[in-house]
């Protein structure tokens, strides 16, 4: 198994060497690896659709709070199991980037990206493309800028899709101003 998993970290970082150094792509994917780091992205995203309306803040606070509790669990639990090392950190670089001190296992960025996709697409379902291509791309700019494996990388998205299914269930988009007003649904007999 491990020799799989090697080869395919190999083969996606020889792939992703084909648009690096294209000025185009190393600016998104340093900015979207920026940005990612503790969630920023998905916070200032809440945020800003929080000052539309009540029920928007209330939806902020709900991203938030689940995103903090995402980051525990992946942070600080999920990669102390599994202590994986990342890749070699004295490398070219494009732009310079904050250096992480945890395991690459599974990759944090990807797992909150895909938590903040499931949770902003429940709440605005006609931009669930716009969530998950957005959270695809701060996902893929981990092992664009050698920062995680392509499959530590995976390992973030799955967690994250498991994580924001849960998150969606445990506590659902509000309905009004009151962030644990979510929509239940009935089921019916």
């Amino acid at each position: 198994m491990r020799g799989a998993i090697d080869e395919l970290d190999r083969r996606a970082d020889l792939a992703l060497d084909h648009l690096r150094g294209n000025t185009t792509v190393d600016r998104v994917m340093y900015a979207a690896t920026e940005l990612g780091d503790f969630g920023l992205l998905w916070l200032l995203i809440g945020t800003a659709k929080g000052l539309r309306s009540d029920r928007d803040a209330a939806d902020a606070v709900r991203i938030a709070a689940v995103l903090g509790m995402e980051s525990v669990l992946v942070n600080g639990i999920i990669k102390s199991l599994f202590r994986r090392e990342r890749p070699e950190w004295e490398q070219e670089r494009t732009y310079k980037i904050r250096k992480p001190r945890s395991s690459s296992f599974p990759s944090g960025h990807a797992s909150s990206a895909f938590v903040a996709a499931a949770l902003l697409s429940q709440s605005t379902p006609r931009l669930r493309p716009v969530w998950y291509a957005t959270a695809v791309v701060v996902a893929t700019s981990r092992a664009h800028v050698r920062i995680h494996h392509a499959s530590d990388v995976i390992g973030g998205m799955a967690t994250g899709v498991v994580l924001g299914r849960i998150a969606k269930r445990v506590w659902p988009a509000p309905v009004d101003g009151n962030p644990f007003s979510g929509r239940r649904k009935k089921h019916g007999r």
